[in-house]
């Protein structure tokens, strides 16, 4: 259980990062509910994540959770804020994904 509630704290990691980029591109009360937002996932991610390393090892839960986040973001960033998906970016974002999945499978 406390892997699914380490998953959904990474998911929550790049939800928060997803609301800083559309509060970016916006302005007025539109920007400060995207902030708002930003700051409701940060506390549920967060929350999570101090609910899961109660359990699990925090070297282990935090790579996993920061990981999740990176690669949900970058994610993020290529199909909705139409960032560039380039051969090494790929390459790099999957490097990323074995290493979680490594750090993961050896804890």
């Amino acid at each position: 259980m406390d892997w699914i509630i380490l998953i959904i704290a990474g998911l929550f990691e790049a939800a928060f990062a997803f609301c800083l980029g559309k509060a970016k591109l916006s302005s007025g009360l539109e920007m400060y509910l995207w902030y708002a937002g930003f700051l409701v996932a940060l506390i549920i991610s967060m929350g999570l994540l101090i609910k899961a390393t109660q359990t699990l090892p925090i070297g282990t839960a935090y790579a996993v959770w920061t990981g999740i986040g990176a690669v949900g973001t970058v994610l993020i960033g290529i199909f909705v804020f139409k960032e560039p998906a380039t051969f090494l970016r790929l390459f790099f974002l999957s490097t990323l994904i074995f290493s979680i999945i490594g750090i993961k499978s050896i804890a």
